[in-house]
């Protein structure tokens, strides 16, 4: 009788690892002829919306080069920090891009990618400023005026650590940068890649230390959770893209 149970045992198991794996994500986004990737668009150097309505930046080439190594379209769908999660998990997408910082909290509800990049949180001042925003400390004092936008893992950072310094939340991604420049706000705390790319961006900026970041913090894609097919293929593309660098290529058109 406990053969016969261990053998149902393992005939089950082997039906739900089948079942698993026909109803991977992969197989409905090889069906369908469309990899749907959801992005806030807002985000450079990652994912960028530009006034055509079309997205650039080093997360939406990558997903480009996903698409064909699946053999299907891409088809970016717009979302915002804030409705990221809820978006994703709704179905509105099959990967979520676009500089999206892993995390414990999220990794609660999605898989996440093996990372592509270590890119931690470092403060953008003016530049007459950089020696004043040194650490967490330097900035959490009374006069201070910290920014961040909402919705994400900036803003989570700046909650936690800014208990002293007065801060901002600014809805509008593109133009929190303004703030500072029109100083009414000293600091924001965001990933060093952004920091560098906004100082090229806009002079008068400056990266506190970007190679030293106040924060250590990676970068992945979102992934449907329990999905370990469509975890796997990702995964193999991106050490293939790393490999054979290609990967590099593309980080360098938008980082350098």
């Amino acid at each position: 009788m406990k053969r016969v149970r261990s053998f149902i045992g393992l005939a089950l198991a082997a039906l739900a690892a089948g079942a698993s794996a026909q109803d991977s994500s992969l197989d409905a986004v090889m069906k369908a002829g469309v990899l749907r990737a959801c992005t806030p668009g807002d985000y450079k150097p990652f994912s960028f919306q530009r006034a055509d309505g079309g997205f650039e930046g080093l997360d939406v080439d990558l997903a480009q080069s996903l698409a064909a190594a699946i053999g299907v379209k891409l088809e970016l769908v717009k979302t915002s920090w804030a409705n990221l999660l809820p978006d994703f998990g709704a179905g509105k997408c099959d990967v979520a891009i676009g500089g999206i910082s892993v995390s414990t909290e999220r990794q609660k509800r999605v898989f996440f990618s093996t990372a592509y990049m270590v890119n931690g949180k470092t403060p953008l001042v003016r530049c007459e400023d950089v020696s004043k925003y040194q650490s967490v400390a330097d900035i959490d004092k009374a006069g201070v005026r910290a920014i961040a936008n909402p919705g994400g893992s900036n803003e989570r950072f700046a909650r936690a650590n800014f208990k002293t310094a007065t801060l901002t939340i600014h809805a509008d991604n593109l133009t929190i940068f303004d703030e500072l420049l029109a100083k009414r706000a000293d600091v924001f705390v965001t990933e060093a890649a952004e920091t560098l790319v906004q100082q090229k961006l806009r002079p008068g900026l400056c990266a506190v230390n970007p190679d030293r970041p106040l924060q250590y913090g990676e970068m992945a894609w979102m992934l449907p959770r329990n999905d370990m097919v469509m975890k796997g293929f990702v995964d193999q593309w991106l050490h293939l893209a790393k490999a054979s660098g290609e990967y590099q290529r593309t980080a360098d058109k938008w980082l350098r």
